[in-house]
């Protein structure tokens, strides 16, 4: 599935209005761009950037209340999700912040924040910063165990985790609920039929 299809899926699925299509249109020429000097994305995936990294991230908009004061994005790397919905968000009182530990891709998540005149703030290593979100996302951050360790001893409660899991997520699910369980919800990828998104509400 190339852009055009893409797109039309984003308009009328997901509501993105066309200053948010052209804004996507330069951040993905700006990922592109600097994955020839900085790996931020696979090179095997850089023809369908569209599909696997746009809309795949932008599909997590569909469990986002943007009612809500702020959402975290845990190992952010080139944006995704991060900055795709940053760049759908139309509500000044919601806000996206970016943890990322390398260097050189806060300075490229900087660059676009700037670029296409975006709110989102970028933090570093989510050891060293406040995890203080309503929402919590990651899409290639670390293993379930992890991110449900991360949940639960540095965030804010309560929160919501949304995160983007392959064909294996129930299997994580149940080795990461060994001690304690949580409520959730499996979602299927609009992506790969194979893939998950995992809801979780997180109180305590």
């Amino acid at each position: 599935m190339q852009q055009p299809e893409v797109i039309k899926i984003l308009k009328k699925d997901l509501n993105f209005d066309d200053l948010s299509i052209e804004k996507l249109k330069k951040f993905s020429e700006l990922v592109l761009k600097e994955n020839q000097l900085h790996n931020l994305i696979s090179k095997s995936t850089e023809k369908s950037i569209w599909f696997r990294h746009i809309l795949d991230s932008a599909q997590i908009l569909r469990f986002i209340d943007f009612r809500l004061s702020s959402l975290a994005d845990l190992g952010s790397g080139a944006g995704f999700p991060g900055l795709i919905v940053e760049i759908f968000n139309k509500n000044k009182s919601f806000h996206v912040k970016l943890y990322e530990k390398s260097p050189v891709k806060r300075a490229f998540l900087n660059s676009v924040i700037k670029s296409l005149d975006l709110r989102a703030k970028v933090l570093g290593d989510i050891n060293n910063e406040i995890l203080d979100a309503d929402i919590i996302t990651c899409r290639a951050f670390k293993k379930l165990e992890k991110i449900i360790q991360v949940s639960r001893e540095i965030a804010r409660k309560p929160h919501k985790l949304i995160i983007l899991k392959g064909q294996n997520a129930q299997e994580d699910i149940n080795k990461s609920f060994k001690t304690k369980k949580y409520h959730y919800k499996l979602e299927k990828s609009i992506t790969n039929e194979d893939s998950k998104i995992i809801l979780m509400q997180i109180k305590q």
